[in-house]
């Protein structure tokens, strides 16, 4: 994860006590509120409002439990997140990742206690914010030591009951692939668990996908018990050739995966997986739904232009920045850490470069 060049220096005036603007700029990149603010303009945390999220979707204790091969789960009692502790290689020391792809939490205005009381435990922190959490980066920035801007999601606002946020393009695929294959919205997700597997393998040695991103069977059969799982799946005669994993949570459907075989790529069926999902959310789902996120482009630093980029981009009706959020807790352990890593990466923590890659 790209992070400031001077980021331990930072953190050592800050421990020192020094606050300047100067100390303040190197660590948090971009000032952008992405929802309402909870905090005081005095940095107090205010009470929230009384809590109205369902524990479903990545909120819920099992999506953390699916991850337990990467690390142990660890509960955040008072906000309602969770997150992964895990061992560093080579030595006796831990540190503590949020769940992937994002994390989640039911109450932003707890997260800071929360950190409070697990920092003793650890070398760093490190997690990707849910584009939707009703934080500010300067909310963020309470919380961590570095708040910096990491990817645009591709978002659908549900109340636009149209379909003319859609690129002719897309709309063109979408109904050519609707007249070739059959997409439905599947009652019981665990009968289709062997067809994703098959499906995502296929995924996995296209992109080379490694590590958390390559989800196990054993994952993905737990991934498949959370409440809030909304699968579509496209098939043609009577053979699975794609399918879309959704979780919905919190107002928002978030496209978690999708895949398709080959056939399912030449019959263009990721458009009418994409097409018939939308048109579900908005057509029978927008009493419980006022966002669909798309999710971001491909790779650790996209561009506009990357293909995944340009197909979610064709389908949204708007974009909501995410942000990559750490600190380090021990600076003497992370010094050591990365002392004899000579590359000149951004990525935190260094001790880690390269593991999402």
């Amino acid at each position: 994860m790209r992070i400031v060049n001077a980021f331990p220096a930072a953190i050592q005036n800050r421990r020192s006590g020094s606050d300047d603007a100067e100390t303040r700029c190197a660590i948090v990149v971009g000032q952008a509120e992405i929802g309402p603010k909870l905090f005081s303009r005095e940095g107090e945390l205010q009470q929230s409002e009384e809590i109205r999220f369902k524990m479903t979707g990545y909120l819920h204790p099992l999506y953390a439990e699916s991850l337990s091969e990467f690390g142990i789960p660890i509960e955040l009692p008072q906000c309602g997140g969770w997150l992964l502790e895990r061992r560093i290689p080579n030595s006796d020391l831990k540190d503590a990742m949020g769940c992937y792809p994002i994390f989640c939490c039911a109450d932003w205005t707890r997260l800071l206690a929360d950190i409070q009381n697990i920092r003793d435990k650890y070398v760093t922190i490190s997690l990707v914010a849910d584009p939707f959490a009703p934080v500010t980066t300067v909310d963020l920035s309470r919380c961590f030591q570095l708040v910096q801007v990491f990817k645009k999601h591709f978002i659908v606002d549900v109340g636009d009951s149209t379909d003319r946020h859609i690129n002719r393009h897309h709309q063109y695929y979408a109904r050519r692939a609707l007249k070739q294959i059959q997409v439905r919205l599947v009652d019981d997700p665990k009968a289709c668990l062997d067809d994703w597997v098959r499906l995502y393998k296929i995924l996995v040695e296209h992109r080379h996908l490694r590590g958390i991103k390559a989800f196990s069977k054993s994952s993905f059969a737990i991934q498949f018990e959370v409440p809030g799982l909304v699968v579509f799946q496209a098939s043609r005669n009577g053979r699975t050739i794609g399918m879309h994993l959704w979780y919905v949570q919190s107002g928002v459907a978030y496209s978690h995966l999708s895949a398709v075989d080959e056939e399912g790529y030449a019959l263009s069926a990721a458009y009418g997986l994409y097409w018939s999902a939308i048109t579900e959310f908005k057509q029978h789902r927008a009493t419980e739904i006022r966002w669909i996120d798309l999710g971001a482009g491909a790779g650790m630093e996209e561009t506009a232009q990357d293909g995944l980029s340009r197909f979610k981009r064709g389908w949204a009706t708007a974009e909501k920045v995410k942000y990559f959020c750490g600190s380090i807790f021990d600076l003497q352990s992370y010094e050591s850490l990365t002392a004899t890593n000579m590359s000149d990466s951004d990525y935190f923590p260094l001790y880690r470069a390269g593991e999402l890659s």
